[in-house]
């Protein structure tokens, strides 16, 4: 199928890396015209497919477990009660094979995932510390299924953007950033996140990933810490405790990698203009150096207000904005879920998401659907959800960090891989690539443990200590 062209322009123009400090609860409006020196490409209409699979909703963590797949269940009701299946091709996808799911996932920890039961985890206890199995990440009835249901969409979604036959995918079942190659980790069992990216990069030399969970997207960012063909962008609450207690601003990458994981640490409360303007201001600098073929964007909801694990005062207005933001750039665009745990704000949020890629205006009266008193009292879109927490990210240590996330994008100006017009290598070679830098990673690494503990460096992201954390549970 032959894929369609159109002449996109990137929205650009002259970075500021001065940040005005809103208001929480401002009630602003979030609309094409305020994006200074940005081009919009109104014209650009994409071809939108969206996956969905009833079983995805009805997996059950536990009783006292934060994560509900049940969200998925709420999400795809408004979504079809709303009618934006009339915008999009809506598919049921098919599970992912134990091959697709070996591409990044050790063998060991594969056999593990198939054969541990809740009915047999007693005579399987053994290996539970050697796979991180615990209260964050529990053995549950048809965790296995599980895994396989959401990360074939998301294999799916990343082979529909690479045949051309789709501009955006949306899969709200995937997202899941924490899971490493040999163990589960925050709620997370499968990367789906980077089997997609495996699979785009047959096609696309670049692709970019950008995370707006509050959680660090540790999982994605380890797989590709040392290649230059992925570049990693993570918004996230940091302070060295919360959960996963990675992503600190030097955090950067290494070898081949160095300078293409760009982490965004923020401190509690940060509110709409705040994060919006940092998230533009740094997403357009993004774009312009690194120049990717396909982006994939990681849509956690539990950045919102009054989320259960959260601590941020988003509203669901300027988490969608991001969304917007990146889908005016016109490149394919692979849309995922992530984390949320106030599940009704989460099926809000991800409806109100699949309607800005579609292009739809959505009222914000709720439709009727079967799970309608899970959105009382207001049976609104758009809830207040701002102002819970005090805002600890004050101006100027915004403006620093931007400040230091351009400085680290000017390194890449000029760096070879930026500019590659080869065919890609095909994607064993690319994993055996990565097996080799492993070691290096380590290496590096223990020799940043070693010099830590002869005298603590200083990061940016540490200027401002909070007593506002919530649970420390992963998403």
């Amino acid at each position: 199928m032959g894929r369609r062209k159109e002449n996109i322009t990137y929205p650009s123009g002259t970075i500021s890396t001065s940040l005005n400090e809103g208001s929480v609860g401002s009630g602003l409006d979030f609309s094409p015209s305020l994006d200074a020196g940005a081009t919009v490409a109104e014209h650009y209409r994409p071809r939108v497919s969206y996956y969905m699979r009833e079983q995805a909703g009805n997996f059950h963590y536990g009783r006292q477990h934060p994560m509900k797949p049940h969200r998925l269940t709420l999400t795809n009701h408004l979504v079809l009660n709303y009618g934006l299946h009339k915008h999009m091709d809506v598919y049921e996808p098919r599970r992912a094979t134990e091959d697709e799911i070996r591409e990044f996932h050790a063998e060991d920890y594969i056999d593990f995932l198939k054969r541990v039961t809740p009915d047999n985890q007693a005579a399987m206890q053994a290996c539970f510390s050697s796979f991180n199995i615990g209260d964050d990440c529990p053995i549950f009835d048809g965790m296995w299924d599980f895994c396989r249901i959401y990360s074939g969409a998301s294999i799916e979604a990343a082979r529909k953007l690479v045949s051309g036959a789709a501009d955006i995918a949306v899969n709200w079942m995937g997202g899941l950033h924490h899971a490493k190659k040999y163990e589960p980790s925050g709620f997370c069992y499968v990367n789906d996140i980077v089997l997609a990216i495996l699979q785009l990069l047959r096609y696309y030399p670049r692709v970019l990933y950008v995370d707006i969970d509050i959680h660090h997207g540790d999982g994605v960012q380890e797989a590709f810490y040392t290649t230059d063909r992925v570049m990693t962008c993570s918004f996230h609450k940091y302070n060295g405790d919360f959960f996963p207690g990675t992503g600190a601003i030097d955090e950067m990458g290494s070898g081949l990698g160095k300078f293409y994981a760009v982490n965004v640490p923020l401190q509690d409360g940060i509110d709409d203009r705040s994060y919006t303007q940092l998230f533009k201001t740094i997403m357009t600098a993004v774009m312009d150096t690194f120049k990717p073929g396909a982006i994939v964007l990681q849509c956690g909801a539990d950045s919102l207000g009054c989320d259960r694990l959260g601590v941020f005062n988003l509203s669901i207005a300027a988490h969608g904005e991001c969304v917007r933001f990146m889908k005016r750039f016109g490149v394919p665009l692979m849309v995922i879920g992530g984390g949320g745990y106030t599940i009704r704000n989460v099926a809000r949020c991800w409806t109100y998401e699949t309607g800005i890629v579609c292009g739809a205006e959505l009222p914000s009266a709720l439709p009727d659907t079967v799970y309608r008193d899970f959105f009382a009292p207001d049976y609104s879109l758009h809830p207040q959800l701002s102002g819970r927490v005090v805002n600890h990210n004050s101006r100027a240590y915004l403006n620093a960090l931007t400040a230091r996330i351009l400085e680290q994008l000017r390194y890449l100006k000029g760096a070879p891989s930026v500019q590659m017009s080869e065919a890609p290598p095909d994607i064993q070679g690319f994993l055996e690539d990565q097996e080799r830098h492993e070691k290096d990673v380590r290496e590096e690494r223990e020799k940043e443990e070693k010099e830590d503990r002869r005298g603590r460096r200083e990061h940016l992201a540490e200027l401002y200590e909070s007593d506002h954390d919530q649970d420390q549970e992963g998403d």
